[in-house]
């Protein structure tokens, strides 16, 4: 399925591009960063991942006005997911894109400034397609992760490598999808490969170097490590306790990988990651909350310890996962978190000492539990909604389950919104259930760490998906937008009262904050699995949104995917502006 890519560094030189070396990204300006409307210097507009912007000439009055200012492809035969959110910095646009490429484009022009194809090996085992989210700025460098788990940071002005860490064994099925996170001087990354019996993790690194200042394994009985400056070890504590939640030796391969990425909150002084399914997925091999999978976990940035964390879905057996961002916010006097999960409820925490706050659902059914116990934190599971056990008949297939939302979610990779105008968060929701059994399974290394069989089905024939608006206080939804397909992409609010959003049909649409009123959208020419951001230059506000139908939905959809099998695969970015008067 994935071809060895040719080449590793293509520079274009262009008459007009700048020549002069780029001003620095700081700490100050990246905490700034959601704040500021002339850049975007992180995943999330913010570290806080609340894709806002405060930018106000393009709004409910004016959208409608909005027209392409350029677009760019991608090129060659290198199409499938496009799940990139870009950067904007010192006149530059960076965009990854699928198989481990990124390109530098002149802001105003959308002009090639160059390009870097990282050369992949061909054992490469992304679990959900080739895609790549982001990078991170910092320096004069562009910093983003690999198909076959390495770090690569690049000089912002030529495209030329400064440095090259490699994160894990790719052929042990450890690969890299996420935006690197800039928090408090450090590179903070994740690990992908949760079905592959990976270990998941957290990284902190020196962003000038690659050099690693600390582990957080993210599996209980793993140990943490911190390095000195020549790179020597030193032990900083297990993760949990060793065989606490988890029984014999399966906390070895226990999945929890952090293949998201993080958010961080400056008032807390913490990095909130999200952790995968535990391995394998079948649940009735590893009796046990099996910590820290499927979980929030709150890392102090500083020393690499878990602070606190909150596990969503104990004892995983759906593929329910946890890796959703945790987005802060204040509502009544604290610093909370919101996390909508895969597992189809909507959780608010204490950002600072990680207490349930209140939990209710964001998607119409739920089969596998009643409710969030708000005293307790854990769900009121709905025993016979897990598959069940294949040693309790033929020893070959459990009894089938039909069990909602299906393991692709309630929502899934693509970021909600939050708005601190309308105090209201938007949601990409999809309403899908799942077919699903047990099988026996053994860890190999490198190959499919299941023990599970599955088929997804659609809930409703006149859609699947719903952008949603949710009141965090009230737990109620203020408005839905329903859409046929399933949404895949994430979204964007701004002060001008709008909702911005994409489609698998192709559109890229914006909403009435407040009602949820369609008031503008545009055919991008592919499906649109990325979210959308925004930045003025000059006296121009710009918006724009990566193109490119593909992802997990296609690849993991089973009668989903024969729905949108129509839908064409593409690979480009577009820009847009207000039309001159």
């Amino acid at each position: 399925m994935y071809k060895k890519i040719l080449g590793t560094l293509i520079l274009s030189t262009l008459s007009g591009a700048m020549t002069a070396h780029a001003a620095g990204v700081t700490d100050a300006m990246i905490a700034n960063d959601a704040k500021s409307g002339n850049d975007v210097l992180s995943y999330g507009m913010g570290t806080e991942g609340q894709r806002y912007s405060a930018l106000t000439q393009i709004n409910t009055k004016t959208v409608s006005k909005l027209v392409p200012a350029w677009s760019f492809s991608f090129g060659g035969e290198k199409q499938r997911g496009q799940e990139s959110q870009p950067l904007i910095h010192n006149g530059k646009m960076f965009v990854t894109g699928s198989y481990s490429r990124i390109f530098a484009l002149d802001m105003k022009t959308g002009a090639k400034l160059w390009k870097y194809e990282h050369r992949l090996p061909e054992g490469i085992m992304p679990c959900c397609d080739v895609v790549n989210r982001g990078a991170a700025l910092y320096d004069n460098l562009v910093i983003f992760s690999t198909l076959d788990a390495q770090l690569i940071a690049l000089d912002q002005d030529t495209g030329n490598v400064v440095w090259k860490e490699k994160v894990d064994d790719y052929a042990a099925g450890y690969s890299n999808t996420a935006a690197p996170l800039i928090a408090k001087g450090l590179l903070l990354t994740g690990v992908s490969g949760g079905e592959f019996g990976v270990v998941g993790r957290v990284e902190a690194r020196d962003p000038r170097t690659g050099q690693l200042v600390w582990v957080r394994p993210t599996v209980e009985g793993h140990m943490g490590y911190k390095f000195d400056k020549d790179g020597k070890k030193t032990e900083i504590g297990i993760s949990g306790t060793t065989n606490k939640t988890w029984p014999g030796d399966l906390w070895k391969t226990g999945g929890a990988a952090t293949w998201l990425g993080g958010t961080f909150d400056a008032k807390t002084g913490l990095a909130y990651f999200g952790t995968g399914n535990p391995s394998p997925w079948n649940s009735h091999l590893r009796p046990g909350d099996n910590l820290y999978s499927s979980s929030t976990v709150a890392i102090d940035v500083a020393t690499g310890q878990i602070k606190w964390h909150y596990q969503t879905t104990p004892h995983d057996g759906w593929d329910y996962d946890g890796v959703n961002e945790f987005v802060t916010f204040d509502m009544g006097g604290k610093r909370l978190g919101g996390k909508a999960d895969r597992n189809g409820f909507f959780y608010v925490i204490d950002a600072t000492t990680g207490k349930l706050e209140n939990a209710f659902p964001f998607v119409k059914k739920i089969t596998w539990a009643t409710s969030i116990d708000l005293k307790t934190g854990r769900p009121n599971f709905v025993d016979a909604n897990r598959p069940g056990d294949p040693t309790k008949g033929d020893g070959k297939t459990g009894s089938t389950v039909f069990a909602v939302p299906s393991f692709l979610g309630g929502k899934n990779q693509m970021p909600m919104a939050y708005s601190p105008k309308t105090n209201l968060f938007y949601v990409p929701a999809n309403e899908w259930g799942m077919e699903i059994h047990n099988e026996p399974v053994t860890y190999k290394k490198g190959g499919a760490y299941l023990g599970a069989g599955f088929t997804i089905k659609t809930l409703h024939d006149d859609y699947i998906g719903a952008l949603r608006a949710m009141d965090p206080k009230t737990g109620k939804i203020v408005w839905e937008n329903k859409n046929a397909a399933p949404l895949w992409g994430g979204v964007m609010s701004t002060a001008g009262d709008l909702v911005f959003y994409g489609t698998p049909e192709g559109f890229l649409k914006a909403l009435d904050a407040r009602t949820g009123k369609e008031l503008w959208k545009f055919q991008t020419g592919s499906g649109v699995v990325a979210p959308p951001i925004t930045w003025q230059e000059g006296d121009t506000q710009y918006v724009a949104v990566v193109s490119g139908w593909g992802g997990a939905v296609p690849l993991w959809g089973g009668d989903v995917a024969s729905k949108v099998n129509y839908l064409e695969q593409g690979g480009s970015v577009w820009v847009f502006k207000l039309a001159s008067k």
